[in-house]
């Protein structure tokens, strides 16, 4: 067992913090979309139960990420390996990554649902695109940021 205040893993940190945006972003997704406002299911090609279906599954694999993200992102806090910086670029970029993977690969290569039923889909499309886009950048920023994070500067004698 790594004693407390050991080297920070920033590549973890990353990994473990991305994995709970996606999670976070599917539990947005699924909460404000799929239930609140009613928009879309996970898959709308059939019947309304099996959108039904389909949300509770998405459900229940959001819950799964976010479970076993939050146990690693735990193991790095205790452990002192957290990478602060580098956490939060992975959650933006794991909230960035399932949105515009949502946008590009569920809603039009796939065809499983659409942002929403309505004549014109474009002003919405570009909406779901541009925020994945958009949490991509704040990521990518944030990631350049930290990537000396944990590193020993040199002259400080550390």
């Amino acid at each position: 067992m790594d004693a407390p205040g050991g080297p920070v893993q920033r590549g973890r940190s990353m990994l473990v913090a991305a994995a709970i945006g996606v999670g976070l972003m599917a539990a947005v997704d699924e909460i404000v979309f799929h239930q609140i406002l009613a928009w879309h299911h996970f898959y709308d090609r059939a019947t309304p139960e099996i959108g039904l279906l389909s949300d509770g599954l998405l459900h229940t694999a959001e819950i799964v990420v976010l479970v076993a993200a939050g146990f690693g992102f735990a193991d790095l806090r205790r452990r002192g390996a957290l990478a602060p910086v580098s956490a939060w670029a992975g959650l933006f970029l794991g909230a960035g990554g399932f949105q515009l993977f949502d946008a590009v690969i569920d809603h039009k290569v796939l065809r499983v649902h659409q942002v929403r039923y309505v004549e014109d889909l474009l002003p919405y499309d570009l909406a779901w695109s541009g925020s994945g886009v958009l949490l991509l950048l704040v990521g990518a920023v944030l990631a350049r940021r930290g990537r000396h994070e944990g590193t020993p500067v040199r002259g400080s004698g550390r």
